[in-house]
């Protein structure tokens, strides 16, 4: 997921790239190196007759997601005469453009491309992925998150094109420099680690904001963050609070009590989240109060900040080949913390080992609609995005925002052979990234229905805190009021069956 321009010359090359004829001699015009041979690989797919066929699509803006979904739309379209029409669409407008037809009986798109955490509202409304699809050798590769991402009830209604997780980038030549080590010993009186808790991480932060830490002339910075109400906010918090409000020994519930349904979002866990939230704001970068996914992508996959932690995108813009951090970076779990609040108890628990609680944030998803009359077209189009050859061009391109999600994606060999990534940079960010698949203690999305309410709800009351409008009890509090409001709304036994598969997935049963 990563926010830039597409421009022109991006419109005319993908068009001079599918305006050629295809011939199954010549798949490099397509942009990959090779087709793999597969049940939708480019030589399968251009064997389908679709002409006269129409498939309407609905998806996000350029380029995050939106751009490799026009690219694969037009190389579809060429190989099997199907006519194929994308409608593009901002991020915020997004869930309701596609709701509003499904609510009102019409069949306005035969695939969508959502945020997956949708999928409490969303399911009714799907297709049911065909076994034929099932049984090919991409869906089998599937992580078990990714897996699990997918899937509602012992149903997968989303195809997988995606995988996403919150996870720490540093700038490992900063902490590798002899001098900047000396300096931080002299400064703080321990020595300069990788941070393995919050409370590190703002201190090391703080020690490198706003001198010129790099060597190269410019002033650098402590941590690039998403602080912007509006942009991915909320999950920036969570990631925050994860450490603090996921107890390893406590199960049944994460943002709330699933016996109950009382929102815990207020709980002593965020809120000492929230206040380290606020007070990590003296080491972000100029205008880092109101930075969105896409500045804080290019803050810390240009350079600019030492540290950060979201999605994928900033570690691969890092790793472009015309990056001047190339394989200057690595990858780290999320900050822990050695305490960690118990509402069994109403007590902090402190322990030897920081708890570390991963973070399995929402992804970019894909299904097709139940109402379309076309879903034999769909299914092939969403496969043959997927396809093994897309699949490994697409997670290339930082703006793309397709990020792993298959096994495969998770072997070193890919990102050294393939993409020429130092040994040491790609053993960090695959290590860091298929360890979430085998922790017992991890966070995923709310996943349930009225999702978008609940995080509006959130990011409201985070940024009210960040701007100094309320303290972040009182902010909290609010939110949890309004948690209530909206479980009552939408049904208080229909949030609660929809949160138990959230709090399986989380607590691994």
């Amino acid at each position: 997921m990563k926010l830039l321009k597409f421009t022109a010359f991006h419109i005319a090359a993908a068009a001079l790239v599918c305006s050629q004829s295809a011939s199954a001699q010549d798949w490099k015009k397509y942009g990959i190196d090779k087709d793999i041979p597969g049940a939708c690989s480019y030589e399968s797919i251009s064997k389908k007759d679709y002409k006269g066929r129409t498939l309407n699509i609905i998806t996000h803006a350029v380029p995050v997601i939106g751009e490799p979904t026009a690219l694969h739309a037009k190389q579809f379209q060429e190989l099997t005469g199907a006519k194929v029409n994308v409608v593009h669409v901002p991020f915020g407008d997004l869930f309701q453009r596609i709701m509003i037809p499904f609510q009102t009986g019409q069949n306005a798109y035969d695939v969508l491309f959502y945020g997956s955490l949708w999928i409490g509202d969303l399911n009714p409304y799907l297709e049911p992925v065909p076994k034929a699809y099932l049984d090919t050798p991409g869906m089998k590769d599937l992580t078990t998150n990714y897996r699990a991402v997918a899937t509602w009830g012992d149903q997968m209604l989303q195809y997988p094109i995606d995988g996403d997780r919150h996870y720490m980038k540093y700038r490992k030549d900063a902490f590798e420099n002899a001098a900047n080590r000396k300096k931080f010993k002299e400064k703080t009186g321990r020595e300069l680690t990788v941070p393995k808790t919050w409370e590190e991480y703002d201190q090391v932060a703080a020690f490198f904001n706003g001198w010129d830490w790099a060597g190269d002339g410019q002033v650098h910075y402590g941590s690039a963050e998403i602080t912007k109400r509006d942009d991915l906010m909320f999950s920036a918090f969570i990631s925050r609070a994860a450490a603090y409000a996921k107890h390893p020994g406590v199960k049944g519930g994460f943002y709330f009590d699933l016996q109950t349904m009382e929102p815990l979002i207020n709980s002593p866990g965020f809120v000492k989240a929230l206040d380290m939230f606020i007070a990590a704001k003296k080491s972000f970068p100029p205008g880092g109060n109101s930075f969105g996914l896409g500045d804080e992508i290019f803050s810390f996959g240009g350079g600019q900040a030492l540290l950060s932690y979201s999605w994928d995108d900033a570690f691969i813009q890092a790793q472009q080949s015309d990056s001047k951090i190339r394989n200057k970076v690595a990858a780290a779990p999320l900050p822990g913390s050695n305490e960690v609040w118990n509402r069994k108890t109403a007590k902090w628990d402190k322990l030897a080992a920081p708890n570390s609680a991963p973070y399995v944030t929402w992804g970019w998803t894909s299904g097709v609609s139940k109402a379309s009359k076309s879903k034999d077209v769909a299914f092939d189009y969403l496969c043959f995005f997927s396809n093994e050859a897309n699949a490994q061009h697409d997670l290339q391109i930082g703006r793309f925002g397709v990020n792993p999600y298959r096994s495969t994606h998770f072997e070193p060999a890919f990102w050294t052979e393939k993409l020429g990534w130092d040994k040491a940079v790609a053993t960090s960010y695959v290590n860091t990234l298929s360890e979430m698949d085998r922790s017992k203690n991890r966070v995923f999305d709310l996943r349930v229905p009225g999702v978008n309410q609940f995080m509006t709800s959130l990011a409201a009351g985070v940024a009210e805190a960040m701007a100094g409008q309320k303290p972040s009890r009182q902010a909290l509090d609010d939110v949890a009021k309004e948690w209530k409001r909206i479980v009552a709304r939408v049904g208080k036994e229909k949030v609660r069956d929809a949160y138990a598969r959230v709090v399986a997935l989380e607590d691994n049963q």
